[in-house]
């Protein structure tokens, strides 16, 4: 399963750190130990469905954990039924490899 989060938090970090809120959700997907990629304007990761499922909620979670006020979680989810996607797969004739 490859999924995408964008989580918007309301406000998106501190004073100290501009992007605080943002920054722990994105440790949990960093802790996950799933393979991922940080974008501009989301984070993509991938793995089996039973370990990604939980990961998209306590990083949502981390989020407001962090001080946030509220926040919105944008997810896209891609699962295939037969052969096994991953995020080169999808991106690798394009030459966005890590």
């Amino acid at each position: 399963m490859i999924a995408e989060l964008q989580c918007l938090p309301d406000p998106k970090g501190t004073a100290d750190s501009a992007y605080a809120h943002v920054d722990a959700a994105i440790a949990v997907v960093r802790r996950a130990g799933l393979s991922y990629r940080v974008g501009a304007l989301g984070t993509t990761f991938e793995g089996p469905p039973e370990a990604v499922w939980p990961v998209l909620r306590e990083a949502h979670e981390a989020a407001l954990k962090a001080g946030a006020g509220s926040v919105v979680s944008v997810i896209k989810v891609a699962e295939s039924s037969g052969d096994t996607l991953s995020m080169d797969d999808l991106t690798e004739k394009y030459g966005n490899r890590p």
